[in-house]
Order: structure tokens, then C-alpha cells, then sequence
């Protein structure tokens, strides 16, 4: 069963305090979430890569292989992220925009949504009622993840972003992918185009399940090991941060 602890309070000295007051944002703290394996019970970009080979949209044999492979480096830490994006986005440069989207939306339909579990709702539902400024920060990329986030009611995502030309994706990412030490840089440049910074919240909560995370983790005051793996679990224990299961 999941084990979900109850949220710290705002204020540790006024336990009653209201939450605050929309346009308050000095009272508002700050809760990010990574997506795959802690929100949701799967991987998002492996399983749209499956997604793609079920429709025949790559070359079946090959494209799992390399998808396998990825996967196995990920939770290995061993990953070259350029390497995997390139392999990654590499069919959203192959297709219309249009058809891209069609795609994605029954990928929502049949694949995201029946995943989704009540306590990873509710999780997400009770840092926005506390007034928090929530965002999902992922290293898989926009295109995948946009539709994902609007699921759990999150208007903010960090996620890599995708280089377009001409109206189509090019099959490069943009920017710094958010992965590690990417992921605190391009939240401080999301942060700094709300003109806000890590030193305006008493509080921030990261919720992830991997050791691939650390970097953010060690950046927010609450970090919290969620259906860790296994080097997560070992770190959380030794270094005493919170640890919950939204699933199995």
C-alpha cells in the first residue's frame, strides 16, 4: 500500500496558519516533482518509445534494443544524455507536428492516464491548495511531458526542451537538458523568469526516485526519497531525508 506522510507545516510555529493569500507570494513555498518513477509508476519516454514501435512508426527490433539499453544506463547512472536525445528525438524530426500531436494524445489516452495513481493526485493536490508554486522538473523531454503535467493540474514543467524549424522539430534538444546538475540550472532560469530565486522560498520540496537526482535533491531544504531506488534509499537513509511510496 502506499505510505504517504503527512506535508511539514509552512510555519513550524503557527501550525494553524491559513495558507496564503493568492498574490502572496512570499508566504508561498516552492514543491517540484520529478515525473517518471515518482509520479507516475512508468517511464514516460520508454514507454512512448514502445508506443512508437507498437504503431510501426520505427523499426521495431532496433529501436527496442537501443531503447533497452538507454533504460538499463539510466538507472545505472552511466547515461549519456546527449547520446540517448538524439536517439530520443530523433523520430519527432520525422513527422509532421500534426501528426506528432494525434499520436501523443492517444499515447495519453491509452498509456499515461489508466497509470496514473490516486496518491500521486493527491500528493500534487495538496501542495496547490497550500498556495505552493509546483512545477515538474524532468529530463524527459516537452513534447512527451507537456500533456503529462496538465494531467496532475501543473502549469509549470522544466523539462528538456526541443529545437523547432520551419515548424517542425529539428531532432535537437535546446538548450541544457534537464538532467543532474541540469536540472537545479534550468530550475534557477524557470525561477528567474517568474523573477523569482531559490533564496525567496523559507522552503522547497523535491520529490524523486532516482539517485540521478541527488544534485536538486541536496538543493531544496525538504528533500524527499519517493519510491526510491536503490542507491536513493541508501543515501536517504545515511543522510536522514524523507522517504514515501506513492505505488508499488
Amino acid at each position: 500500500m502506499p505510505t504517504v506522510t503527512p506535508l511539514p507545516d509552512r510555519n513550524p510555529e503557527a501550525p494553524g496558519a491559513s495558507p496564503a493569500a493568492p498574490g502572496d507570494l512570499a508566504h508561498f513555498d516552492l514543491a517540484l516533482f520529478d515525473l517518471d518513477y515518482t509520479l507516475l509508476p512508468i517511464d514516460s519516454d520508454y514507454e512512448w518509445a514502445r508506443f512508437l514501435i507498437r504503431l510501426g512508426v520505427v523499426d521495431g527490433a532496433e529501436y527496442d534494443r537501443r531503447n533497452d539499453a538507454f533504460f538499463e544506463q539510466y538507472h545505472a547512472g552511466t547515461l549519456d544524455i546527449l547520446e540517448f536525445l538524439a536517439f530520443q528525438l530523433a523520430p519527432l524530426a520525422a513527422h509532421p507536428v500534426e501528426q506528432l500531436d494525434a499520436w501523443r494524445e492517444r499515447f495519453v489516452d491509452e498509456v499515461i492516464r489508466p497509470r496514473i495513481v490516486d496518491a500521486a493526485r493527491a500528493l500534487v493536490d495538496r501542495h496547490r491548495a497550500r498556495g505552493d508554486l509546483c512545477a515538474i522538473v524532468t529530463a524527459t523531454n516537452e513534447f512527451v511531458t507537456r500533456p503529462i503535467a496538465d494531467e496532475f493540474g501543473i502549469e509549470h514543467l522544466v523539462a528538456t526542451r526541443i529545437e523547432t524549424a520551419d515548424g517542425r522539430y529539428t531532432g535537437r534538444p535546446l538548450g541544457t537538458p534537464s538532467f543532474r546538475e541540469g536540472k537545479v540550472q534550468r530550475t534557477a532560469e524557470w525561477l528567474a523568469s517568474l523573477g523569482r530565486s531559490w533564496s525567496g522560498f523559507a522552503r522547497s520540496h523535491f520529490y524523486s526516485d532516482s539517485a540521478n537526482d541527488v544534485p536538486l535533491l541536496e538543493r531544496v531544504t525538504d528533500p524527499v526519497a519517493t519510491n526510491p531506488d536503490a542507491r536513493l534509499a541508501a543515501l536517504a537513509r545515511e543522510r536522514g531525508w524523507r522517504t514515501m511510496q506513492l505505488f508499488e
